[in-house]
């Protein structure tokens, strides 16, 4: 069975259709864990509401428990790892709440992770605009990423992961409570010496919301430059040599 992990945090706009888009899977054979954290919309009363109309025993809903008054939401990273606490399945699959997968994604994803017998896959994906339409842009993905080379290219995009337990320990897989913790989290997972094996087709459409294609480039240059100097523990000279390509690929992924 494969456990999908969806964080969802003021995501009313948009769960009704990712939920969707898992119901949609050719693949039937899995069980969603939709974690709610701390959303001030009506995301909570528009997913229990939905998950009442279609009846799906694969699907629940757990909500985070607020600890004080001055907490407002786990992040990603807490509410992932909630995810893969509760999940019972050998497969672990990542959704952010506002993406979509094409219907064939776990099904070619899970055969591909068979064949390669691998414990780390993930596919290429394409850029769509708010309503999830793919706008044509296609990030294509390599073969294989090792530790040293996912340090210089980042197009592993968490909607596109999938994750073999009984290849790769649940440990390692709980996410640090940092910005761009995905990221942070496939390094240490590829650390170790695991492999990670690219399926080089769009199925995942990742949905860019109110967000131009320059946007959050000075965020992002901060992002990865700490997680080379924190994350990783790299020297300025190591964090500079990794930086250039990344640089270089996280353009033309965008242009």
């Amino acid at each position: 069975m494969v456990s999908i992990i969806i964080p969802v945090h003021n995501a009313e706009k948009f769960i009704k259709d990712t939920i969707d888009c898992v119901r949609a899977q050719s693949y039937e054979d899995w069980e969603l864990l939709l974690i709610e954290d701390g959303s001030t919309d009506r995301t909570m009363d528009v997913m229990t509401a939905y998950l009442e109309e279609i009846k799906d025993g694969r699907m629940r809903v757990e909500k985070r428990k607020i600890r004080g008054p001055e907490e407002k939401n786990f992040g990603a990273a807490r509410a992932r790892n909630l995810g893969l606490a509760l999940a019972q399945g050998r497969y672990i699959a990542y959704l952010d709440a506002d993406d979509r997968w094409r219907e064939d994604k776990l099904e070619r994803e899970l055969s591909f992770l068979q064949e390669k017998n691998a414990g780390f896959v993930f596919t290429g994906y394409e850029f769509g605009d708010e309503n999830a339409k793919g706008t044509g842009k296609i990030v294509h993905v390599p073969k294989t990423l090792n530790y040293e080379q996912a340090l210089g290219n980042t197009t592993i995009f968490t909607s596109t992961v999938m994750i073999d337990t009984e290849k790769i320990e649940k440990s390692l897989l709980e996410m640090p409570c940092i910005k761009s913790e995905d990221t942070a989290s496939w390094w240490k997972i590829l650390k170790t010496g695991v492999t990670a094996f690219g399926l080089d087709e769009n199925l995942v459409v990742y949905r860019r919301a109110g967000k131009s294609l320059s946007s959050n480039k000075v965020e992002a240059v901060r992002r990865i430059w700490n997680l080379y100097r924190r994350a990783a523990g790299l020297s300025v000279f190591e964090s500079v040599r990794h930086f250039v390509p990344w640089a270089y690929r996280a353009v033309r992924r965008r242009v």
